[in-house]
């Protein structure tokens, strides 16, 4: 959850992950989409690509994945690919998730690998983190509309 109060930190929807092996944190990511301007940097591929040199292999083989949101498709294909063992994770995502909530990659019959899964774990302070980011980001938003709309009936009235 540390991790995602720094992607929030950038203005980046607030997602943390760690991947580890053995007790050994072997790599950790945090949402940096907007500031990177790459559509693939997800807190979970972050991680992915982070631990493939230090392994010394695409596949991960005996590593847990702990993430602060469902993974969406694209992170549970990565994962599936690089054969993760386990993924736990905090809050499940209605709109993307493929971990169970909207499809389910993660045990996709017709895939050659599937990671075990834990669901749930710190749900609320993980979905409570997510909630009032979108509030925040909501009311900012709303703002600025407002203070748009005051600037351009100062505007028109001044003429």
């Amino acid at each position: 959850m540390s991790l995602a109060a720094k992607a929030e930190a950038l203005g980046e929807v607030p997602v943390g992950a760690v991947l580890v092996r053995d007790g050994e944190v072997l790599a950790q990511g945090y949402n940096r989409s907007i500031t990177d301007h790459d559509p693939s940097a997800h807190a979970e591929m972050l991680c992915l690509r982070q631990a493939g040199p230090k392994l010394g292999n695409y596949r991960m083989l005996d590593t847990t994945l702990y993430v602060t949101l469902e993974p969406c498709p694209m992170c549970a294909g990565a994962l599936v690919h690089a054969r993760v063992g386990r993924v736990v994770f905090g809050a499940s995502d209605p709109k993307t998730g493929a971990a169970g909530s909207v499809m389910d990659l993660l045990d996709h019959p017709a895939l050659n690998h599937w990671p075990e899964v834990v669901k749930g774990v710190l749900a609320e302070p993980c979905a409570e983190q997510l909630s009032a980011f979108f509030r925040r980001r909501r009311a900012e938003k709303k703002a600025l509309k407002q203070a748009q709309r005051a600037a351009s009936d100062d505007a028109s009235s001044a003429k």
